[in-house]
């Protein structure tokens, strides 16, 4: 059997995916508890970290958890919308676009 090789030329555009903050904000009914837990167990930050985070949202009325491809982050403010309901907080998970 004859081998053929065969060689291709084109320019492969590999771009950076676009990535997206994953933000938490305030409420007067959601615990610093739960919002601790939440950055903990979603987000993946130590205690120490997450005490931290959390202080901001509460000052500053909302703060950033992480930043993250699109996928990622949906998935995570789909988390913890879920794990809110699930224990009765109206804790509110946004994402935006980091520029």
């Amino acid at each position: 059997m004859p081998k053929f090789e065969e060689e291709l030329e084109f320019a492969l555009d590999l771009e950076e995916p676009k990535m997206f903050k994953v933000l938490l904000h305030n409420d007067d009914y959601t615990s610093m508890d739960f919002v601790i837990d939440i950055l903990m167990g979603v987000f993946h930050k130590s205690e120490n970290d997450a005490t931290q985070i959390m202080l901001q949202i509460h000052k500053q009325k909302k703060a950033i958890c992480g930043v993250y491809s699109f996928e990622i982050a949906d998935t995570k403010v789909h988390q913890v919308k879920q794990m809110a309901k699930d224990n009765d907080f109206p804790l509110l998970a946004t994402l935006e676009e980091d520029s």
